[in-house]
């Protein structure tokens, strides 16, 4: 993976999780693993398409996903109940489309899918021989693990559907 897509991702992570739940992130050690990701309580999935296509995942404990959601709307949450899983979804899709927005400005068009929520620890979602870069994001309501595994389509092309980051999900 290209690290030149890494900084559109942290950029857009900062600046909203800064507006959205008021707390600065840190970020801590990059990690590169070509192995199967195996899910955090709540990690939200999410393809990108188009210059630079491949797929971004944001794994957090179920305390972190609640207090986030408390704090982007503004009141308390104790089960992640539809309401909760809709706003983490959210705050997935609101960092990738910043995201997009800052490939679009470095000459990158690319579009996001519709987040998709995986509820449960240890089920395993593989991007089979794709590698990811994880970026662990610290912040005073809980951790935020930034998973990217992006490339960037052929030149004058945008990626293909037979380009497009293959997915293998399972119970580890």
């Amino acid at each position: 993976m290209n690290v030149q897509f890494l900084n559109p991702f942290l950029l857009a992570a900062s600046e909203v999780l800064k507006k959205e739940i008021g707390a600065e992130p840190t970020r801590g050690e990059l990690t590169l693993q070509k192995s199967a990701l195996t899910t955090d309580d709540v990690t939200v999935l999410i393809h990108l398409v188009g210059q630079v296509y491949g797929v971004v995942m944001y794994g957090m404990p179920i305390e972190t996903s609640l207090n986030f959601v408390s704090r982007i709307l503004g009141q308390e949450f104790k089960e992640f109940d539809s309401l909760a899983q809709s706003g983490v979804a959210e705050l997935g899709n609101v960092i990738s489309g910043a995201a997009t927005v800052k490939f679009s400005q470095a000459g990158y068009q690319s579009n996001i899918s519709p987040p998709m929520v995986i509820i449960g620890k240890n089920v395993q979602v593989s991007t089979l021989d794709f590698p990811r870069i994880v970026v662990p994001l610290q912040t005073a309501y809980g951790d935020l693990m930034v998973h990217l595994a992006l490339k960037e389509a052929a030149p004058g092309s945008n990626a293909a559907p037979e380009e497009f980051v293959k997915l293998a999900v399972s119970r580890a």
